[in-house]
């Protein structure tokens, strides 16, 4: 099947709202000593990443990250790791931070074992909100809310530094 790429969010853009993101997390937690952001594996660590570094330029607040591994597709079917032990977790502001929410099923899956570290608050990021949420969970900090049909898919590409950008892949109408 072809498709069709748009471009939803250009480098500036995704810089704008990461910068933002990290702004408004500042903005709840000023007096944290520490805080932890754990990204899901994939594009979600290279958010993670992004926000930490903003993070860390913008205040002393040290940043902890991690990283969660899990089938996104099939969660309760297979293990989900992260490279953070419960002690790192535990007492301490916890951030899950992923590229797309889509159905909820990653952060919901993804907060459900943060939560045996017994972290004192546990909130989400996202940069890209799609609302078809199938599980109850929200995005704490969005970068861009964007109304999609179920067939298309939003692909995130922070690979390159000096070129960030957020597209939506469409079908080719026939």
């Amino acid at each position: 099947m072809s498709t069709i790429l748009d471009l939803v969010m250009s480098h500036e853009t995704v810089i704008r709202k990461l910068d933002r993101m990290a702004r408004e997390i500042l903005e709840i937690h000023y007096n944290e000593k520490e805080v932890v952001l754990i990204g899901v594996d994939g594009q979600g660590l290279a958010v993670c990443e992004a926000l930490a570094n903003r993070i860390s330029e913008l205040s002393s607040i040290e940043v902890v990250k991690g990283c969660m591994s899990m089938q996104k597709d099939a969660p309760l079917d297979h293990p989900l790791e992260c490279n953070l032990d419960a002690e790192a977790l535990e007492d301490r502001i916890v951030f899950l931070i992923d590229d797309v929410l889509n159905s909820g099923r990653t952060l919901i899956h993804g907060v459900q074992h943060l939560l045996e570290g017994r972290p004192r608050e546990v909130h989400t990021a996202v940069l890209v909100d799609r609302k078809h949420r199938s599980f109850p969970i929200r995005a704490d900090f969005c970068g861009m809310t964007l109304s999609t049909q179920l067939n298309e898919h939003i692909v995130v590409d922070l690979s390159d530094q000096d070129c960030a950008t957020v597209h939506v892949e469409r079908p080719l109408a026939s």
